[in-house]
């Protein structure tokens, strides 16, 4: 922001008057910056975690299902911390310090986690490539790494992409309308810095060395703070609006103190404050709704609140108050379809890797063997494909069908990937149908790789990535639309903890699975040798989880409330 430049109330920049400020900050020209941070932590991120579960089976010597929980529990907390930082930045940092301040936490841990695995003493000692031992202390020290990054990620997940949508001023239709354009390639970005780490970096992990292979990634990390502190002076900030958590309460308490107190039947009677802006600092008013009506009395005036002196928001709060909670109660049932789809997701890092351990890594009759986590890649070309599909292509045709100013609504978008998501488990059960039934024809069980090529998995992971361009980018969206305006980087936070419960999700139907099928000293679906296992059984699983989860979602969708700021048409 300029120097010239202030906050208003409604959380945009007064520019004074001035048009010739806005006109040097903001828009595309500070998205560079934005997205170039996200795609070199992103390729950080994924270079890490990408082959995360190889190094606890091999180098930490875990056992398969311990290695899979132990990865799926960290993907799942680098998932949970973005509550913390999305906290601070709605309510005392901002986007902009939020993200700054985590970014060097997450290069100290990205440091630490290279020491970790490549100074002796501190790394795990091997003799020959799958006889390593870890003691205590080292594999301490890998975690107290690895967890610190899991906090560093907390405080840039939740505030990038809503950073990167504040540059474009709601009130003008021209940046408004680029706004989802954004959305579209904020993700693609990410895809970018995942195609160069599940490729280049975990080709090093495999052939040259851990050290080198989490080194880079540290690098990078480096570079994408770099790249957001150059373009400081091109971005539009808005002010924090104060603990949201405690707006919230305020109308719980208040609503109930008042349970009693009759709702007026003339809803303009409810207390809002007489001037243009919001009470909550950083948010627009917002228009009454009709639905959970029992918070409507916090907003009742009653002669005890002595209006006419300061009042006290535990006892009366305003509308917008009110409509805050009711658009994050709202939000929760379509945050809660979110969870499977993220279980499913998740499988890319665990089981499809130790899948496709046990098939012929070479590529076409070279000795060259792809490792199983490269074949992520495949995930990140659907993505990389599909976002201009649907940006340029599917956008303008469903617009002439639709009449919607983005062809489809976020709800319609990410239903229609929940819809593609039960294929990829579809197709991933399938093949290992196949895979166990030519191991049992053929007495595979103790080679270690069939001749069954890797490359059969692509659909499984194609169809995964084209799920993601529908449901995670409509979510990105879907959240930081439906926010209210000051909650928007604690909602961006809320949806990406579906990926942590996702990910909690699959390790306890892991550890469930495990209990029920190992009784009597049966080996169970998912043994340490899934050549005598029944991986197929844990996909069919997931796959009718999600077609329940996809009939929830309809039911959930069809009768969600969108919000409306004060003034816009109903």
């Amino acid at each position: 922001m300029g120097e010239d430049d202030t906050y208003t109330k409604d959380g945009t920049v007064d520019y004074r008057g001035n048009p010739a400020n806005k006109k040097k900050t903001g828009t595309w020209r500070a998205c560079p910056f934005i997205l170039g941070n996200e795609c070199s932590e992103r390729l950080a991120y994924y270079g890490m975690s990408t082959n995360l579960v190889l190094y606890f089976k091999h180098r930490l010597n875990q056992s398969t299902s311990t290695a899979s929980r132990n990865n799926l529990n960290w993907v799942g907390t680098c998932y949970i911390t973005p509550l913390i930082g999305a906290f601070l930045a709605d309510a005392y940092l901002g986007r902009y310090w939020t993200i700054a301040i985590f970014s060097i936490i997450y290069v100290t841990g990205m440091t630490f986690l290279t020491v970790a695995a490549s100074v002796p003493g501190l790394k795990p000692t091997c003799h020959g490539e799958d006889n390593c031992h870890a003691t205590d202390a080292q594999s301490a020290a890998f975690f107290v790494a690895l967890y610190l990054i899991a906090l560093g990620t907390g405080g840039i997940k939740p505030c990038v992409s809503s950073y990167g949508a504040d540059q474009f001023d709601d009130a003008d239709e021209a940046e408004k309308k680029h706004k989802s354009s954004f959305f579209n390639w904020f993700y693609f970005s990410i895809n970018i810095g995942a195609l160069i780490a599940s490729s280049v970096l975990v080709y090093i992990q495999d052939n040259v060395g851990w050290g080198w292979g989490f080194g880079i990634p540290a690098v990078t990390m480096a570079i994408a703070v770099i790249s957001f502190f150059s373009g400081t002076r091109l971005y539009r900030n808005q002010k924090p609006g104060g603990s949201p958590l405690t707006r919230l309460c305020q109308v719980v308490v208040a609503s109930v103190r008042k349970h009693k107190v009759e709702i007026p039947g003339d809803k303009s009677l409810l207390y809002e404050t007489a001037d243009a802006e919001s009470y909550v600092s950083g948010s627009r008013k917002l228009d009454h709704t009709k639905d959970f009506s029992f918070f409507d009395k916090a907003a009742v005036e009653i002669q005890s609140d002595n209006i006419k002196d300061s009042v006290n928001p535990w006892k009366l709060c305003t509308v917008t108050q009110v409509e805050e909670l009711k658009a994050i109660i709202r939000l929760l049932p379509i945050w809660a379809t979110g969870i499977m789809f993220s279980a499913v997701y998740t499988q890319m890092s665990s089981l499809f890797e130790l899948q496709g351990e046990r098939m012929d890594t070479r590529v076409g009759h070279s000795s060259f063997k792809i490792p199983p986590a490269s074949l992520t890649i495949f995930d990140t070309l659907s993505v990389i494909i599909w976002v201009p599909i649907y940006d340029r292509i599917i956008v303008p045709v469903a617009r002439k069908f639709t009449g919607h100013k983005n062809g489809l609504t976020q709800l319609q978008r990410m239903g229609i990937g929940l819809f593609i998501s039960i294929f990829s488990m579809v197709s991933a059960a399938v093949l290992e149908f196949i895979r166990l039934r030519m191991v049992r024809r053929h007495n595979y069980y103790e080679l270690k790789e069939m001749p069954l090529t890797i490359f059969w998995q692509v659909p499984q992971y194609f169809l995964i990535g084209c799920a993601e361009v529908f449901t995670f980018i409509g979510q990105l969206e879907f959240f930081y639309e439906q926010a209210p305006d000051a909650m928007r980087s604690l909602c961006s936070a809320l949806s990406l903890t579906t990926v942590a419960l996702g990910s909690y999700l699959s390790s306890l139907l892991l550890t469930i699975v495990k209990a029920i099928t190992t009784r009597n000293g049966e080996l169970g679906w998912i043994p340490d040798n899934l050549n005598y296992g029944h991986l197929h059984y844990f996909f069919w699983l997931l796959a009718v989880l999600s077609t329940l989860n996809l009939g929830a979602f309809l039911l959930v969708s069809k009768g969600y409330t969108y919000k409306r700021p004060m003034g816009t048409l109903r």
